[in-house]
């Protein structure tokens, strides 16, 4: 009776240690949750509701969330809307800012001065990274939509304050 007595605690103490390393190792995976999605969500182009842009982007942008919110903590996807000839003075992001060009033609340089002839034509499909911290700058020619997913909050930072459109409206 003691050795089946022993056994059984040897079993239960094993399946208890086996039990906790599961829990662990799948608390490292992310679940939907945990990465940004709630819900199950399909969203075509027609039922895309577009509002203004953020007061952080010079007038003219539009903007809609996809998933998630630039301003919350945690993964986002937003699509904007930029009119022809629309600039966005250089600037730096604290995350990295991942961008897809789906129409139109996006134009996009680095540096802390924007110079038109030191940028770059990213045409439909085109994809582009900016790590957090690098300043860069961004202009159209053409009525233009980007995508742009990250980690929020997402947050713009311009390197001339006086470009800031937030200051221009105080």
């Amino acid at each position: 009776m003691k050795k089946i007595v022993v056994l059984l605690s040897v079993v239960i103490t094993a399946a208890a240690f086996v039990l906790a390393a599961e829990e662990k190792e799948s608390s490292k995976t992310p679940t939907a949750k945990s990465a940004g999605a709630t819900e199950h969500k399909l969203v075509t182009p027609a039922e895309m509701q577009w509002g203004d842009g953020p007061p952080s982007l010079p007038p003219g942008a539009k903007m809609v969330a996809l998933a998630g919110s630039p301003k919350e903590p945690g993964p986002f996807t937003a699509r904007f809307q930029f009119p022809a000839d629309y600039k966005v003075p250089p600037h730096t992001h604290p995350s990295a800012e991942h961008v897809t060009v789906i129409s139109g033609k996006l134009n996009l340089g680095m540096g802390e001065k924007l110079d038109q002839s030191a940028s770059r034509e990213l045409a439909p499909g085109s994809f582009a990274v900016m790590p957090a911290g690098m300043t860069h700058f961004a202009w159209t020619s053409e009525p233009t939509i980007i995508q742009i997913h990250g980690t929020g909050p997402f947050e713009i930072k311009y390197v001339n304050p006086a470009d800031d459109p937030r200051n221009k409206a105080k």
